[in-house]
């Protein structure tokens, strides 16, 4: 099979999201400038650089958890795992503004120590960030698509000592989960080891 952007490809789904797939989930955490707290998963979501490490989000459209991160500067990740997927799923509801997502979901409010955006306490392990940048996305025609990316700057890291093996944190324990597009997850449970060469 073969299409191209401009003609359509036939299938019933568009196969885009499955392609580029397991994506980490973020469960993004973040403060309005009020203080009413949101958090949100997000599949377009990775990390994009180390030293300094720089994880990313893109949103269709300014949803909360951009225009959170741009009025505070600061939000957290924290990591989505099988045991917490109903939770997950539960926070991605579209709840009215100043409703919170971690007590729809049953997840606890776990204090940050370098931002002001909490965790998800259950989480295995979270990252506290700040905005380093946010960029309106546009396509090859330089048109504005109305889609943001949200680049953050890992300032800490919480990790439970249980995840910890041989000094390597563990995702296979950690069970993380993946979104492979249409509904489709995957969920981290075999890894394997490849030394590059050199």
């Amino acid at each position: 099979m073969f299409y191209t952007a401009d003609e359509p490809h036939g299938l019933p789904f568009d196969p885009f999201k499955a392609i580029i797939a397991p994506r980490p989930i973020g469960w993004i955490g973040s403060i309005d400038a009020e203080g009413r707290v949101n958090l949100a998963p997000y599949s377009f979501f990775n990390a994009i650089n180390s030293r300094p490490n720089l994880i990313a989000f893109s949103s269709d459209g300014l949803k909360h958890s951009v225009r959170n991160a741009q009025a505070t500067g600061e939000f957290t990740y924290s990591l989505a795992t099988l045991p917490l997927a109903r939770q997950m799923n539960m926070s991605s509801a579209k709840l009215a503004d100043g409703d919170n997502e971690f007590d729809y979901a049953e997840l606890t409010m776990a204090p940050s120590r370098l931002v002001r955006p909490p965790f998800v306490g259950e989480s295995p392990a979270a990252l506290e960030c700040k905005l380093v940048q946010i960029i309106e996305l546009s396509d090859v025609d330089g048109r504005a698509t109305g889609n943001y990316l949200t680049i953050g700057q890992v300032v800490a890291t919480h990790i439970k000592d249980d995840y910890l093996r041989d000094g390597r944190f563990d995702a296979v324990k950690a069970q993380t989960i993946a979104r492979c597009g249409y509904n489709d997850y995957a969920t981290v449970a075999e890894q394997w080891e490849l030394t590059r060469p050199g």
